[in-house]
């Protein structure tokens, strides 16, 4: 049985309330029970979200070497933060980078992901579908760590 984190970045913990003209009415965790039911003999799901860059590092860090995969929904830090890609390329697990919107159907700001490189895939814009999308391509495909190539360099 595969263990597959979900990570939910600045705002999320407001669906179901926020803009759901965008996010839907429901809210993640009422989702997330429904998830880990429909996934219980094939995965051991968890959640953590948090509004701090930090705090997302730091769980990347922690459940990248832990875990057989995440599921990453950064919010507004996908178009902003170089400091968790580095954090996605340093662990072995592989990340699967969510959004519940069509980004690209949306502002310019949102059509650049910085963490879309240091990520396995992308799935955007099926609402929350998106994580459960996620978690069947982690659970369907087996992903060895990715080698950084001899170009890249580590920047602190």
């Amino acid at each position: 049985m595969k263990k597959i984190l979900i990570i939910n970045g600045p705002n999320l913990n407001l669906l179901g309330k926020r803009e759901p003209s965008v996010y839907g009415g429901r809210s993640f965790e009422d989702y997330f029970r429904e998830l880990q039911e429909a996934c219980r003999d094939r995965a051991e799901l968890a959640y953590f979200q948090s509004n701090s860059e930090g705090a997302l590092i730091d769980k990347l860090q922690e459940a990248g070497f832990a875990c057989d995969g995440i599921v990453l929904n950064a919010g507004a830090y996908t178009h902003t933060s170089i400091a968790l890609a580095d954090a996605i390329r340093a662990v072995p697990a592989p990340v699967v980078e969510v959004h519940i919107s069509n980004v690209y159907a949306r502002e310019e700001y949102r059509h650049h992901s910085f963490l879309s490189p240091a990520c396995r895939g992308c799935i955007a814009g099926f609402g929350l579908d998106s994580y459960r999308l996620a978690v069947e391509a982690l659970l369907a495909t087996s992903y060895k760590p990715q080698a950084a190539s001899s170009g890249e360099s580590a920047h602190s």
